[in-house]
């Protein structure tokens, strides 16, 4: 679906040590001198250096004892003796290369971002040792290994792009990396986080049933990783003021819980690429605030007359603008509810289902629509007293179905068709010249109809 989507061991250096200390009144006094004033410090950081293989941007390049190391590219120290690390910035620099265990020993560090590199290995345990730190960025590397549980034990943690105390930790960002293991239980109990992003990784295990209540939390994001189990039956309850919930490409099982409807503040919502199953909870529709629902490639179910209740009841969703449940095991006639939607809808996807029966013309109310993909269902019946009036079409998808009669002139009705596949149907009758008016169509399939030339 378009709009889903849907944002991380050296050896010891030897130190040269200048034998005179030169008085210095701060940090810039200590250019010129080349004092060190901090031995563990510099120590840790040449200890870093050791362990990058390719530095393609020179980003450490003045990284040696010419230069005291508050001065080195990234580094920014306290402002009086001893000079301790405060800050190491060298996101974005194509690293490669492991990230050293003597970072560790950068006690006063509070902010590392060590993100959109191309480091591999583990997290160290040891930067747990940085009792201060608070903001930890490592996400877009090439990290491996399990998640260190020990992390949560950094009180001070705010940011964990990879925060400070586990009390007052906002965010966790360790997304595309390859890290492998159960995500740490210590994590589903920080209290006062904001953000959790750990996207894009091979994360194993399941969401514990029992998950504390995270009332601050705004987005979880869990997509892509090979995670199980059934979601616990109070996730909207544990995250009340939940904003984003992207759970998409994992293997979860079992029913949608009903109480994500509790989480009325929830945007955006994919559960896509998983294993559930059973009816589509009713609860979506308490969800005022909601955006966009990704449901695709699941096997989630509904019948004639049982389970559509979700769809009459997303009509309260009155910012909705993308639905998808694509690839499910819905069957039976769409019903007619359809047209209550909200008129905020641009993308509608119910391709890859058991949908029978005709379109109702009802569906001429979603004037806003610029994606519809009905494809691959066995749809009936005849599009002409519908399809004039979604003028704002840009992509079109009817094909596999057994739609009958001509293709309406009022096609042409939408000048922004970019995608028409109309093909393996019963369509008969002339092509409509009112296609040629369409300028920013790029692909027309009309294949496998019973259709004659323009």
């Amino acid at each position: 679906m378009r709009y889903f989507k849907q944002p991380a061991k050296p050896k010891l250096a030897v130190i040269i040590v200048v034998p005179f200390l030169l008085l210095c009144y701060g940090v810039g006094n200590v250019h010129s001198s080349i004092v060190h004033g901090n031995r563990e410090d510099l120590r840790s950081l040449l200890d870093f250096k050791q362990g990058v293989t390719s530095d393609p941007y020179g980003a450490l390049h003045n990284w040696n004892t010419n230069t005291h190391f508050c001065h080195w590219n990234g580094v920014n120290c306290i402002l009086n003796r001893p000079w301790r690390v405060m800050v190491l910035n060298l996101t974005m620099q194509n690293l490669v290369g492991q990230i050293s265990p003597s970072l560790g020993n950068l006690t006063f560090l509070n902010t590392l971002d060590l993100s959109q590199n191309l480091l591999q290995g583990i997290i160290p345990d040891s930067l747990t040792n940085c009792s201060n730190l608070n903001r930890l960025f490592l996400y877009h590397n090439n990290l491996t290994g399990v998640i260190p549980t020990s992390i949560g034990f950094l009180s001070k943690l705010l940011v964990m792009h990879f925060h400070r105390n586990i009390s007052t930790f906002k965010t966790l960002d360790l997304g595309e990396n390859q890290l492998n293991g159960p995500i740490p239980d210590k994590l589903w109990q920080l209290r006062n986080m904001l953000y959790f992003y750990l996207d894009v990784n091979s994360l194993s295990g399941e969401i514990p049933q029992t998950v504390s209540n995270i009332s601050s939390l705004l987005d979880l994001s869990l997509s892509s990783n090979m995670l199980e189990g059934t979601l616990p039956s109070n996730i909207g309850d544990a995250f009340p003021n939940l904003q984003i919930l992207f759970l998409g490409g994992n293997n979860f099982q079992g029913h949608i819980p009903a109480s994500i409807g509790n989480a009325s503040g929830l945007r955006k919502i994919d559960l896509s690429s998983n294993g559930f199953s059973g009816q589509i909870p009713n609860s979506f529709g308490r969800v005022g605030a909601l955006h966009y629902l990704n449901l695709e490639l699941n096997k989630l179910e509904a019948k004639d007359g049982e389970g559509w209740e979700f769809f009459h009841a997303l009509a309260n969703c009155t910012t909705l603008q993308g639905i998808s449940v694509s690839n499910n095991q819905l069957q039976g006639v769409i019903p007619n509810s359809i047209g209550n939607l909200p008129t905020n809808l641009t993308y509608l996807g119910m391709s890859g289902n058991k949908l029978s029966g005709v379109v109702p013309p009802s569906i001429g109310k979603n004037q806003n629509l610029d994606t519809l993909l009905l494809d691959g269902n066995s749809l009936t019946g005849t599009i002409e007293e519908w399809i004039g009036k979604l003028t704002k079409l840009e992509f079109l998808y009817l094909h596999g179905n057994n739609f009958v009669g001509t293709i309406p002139a009022s096609l042409g009705n939408a000048p922004g068709l970019k995608k028409i596949n109309l093909s393996y149907n019963n369509f008969s009758g002339k092509i409509p010249t009112s296609l040629e008016k369409l300028l920013n169509l790029t692909h027309l399939f009309l294949e496998n109809n019973q259709l004659s030339s323009l």
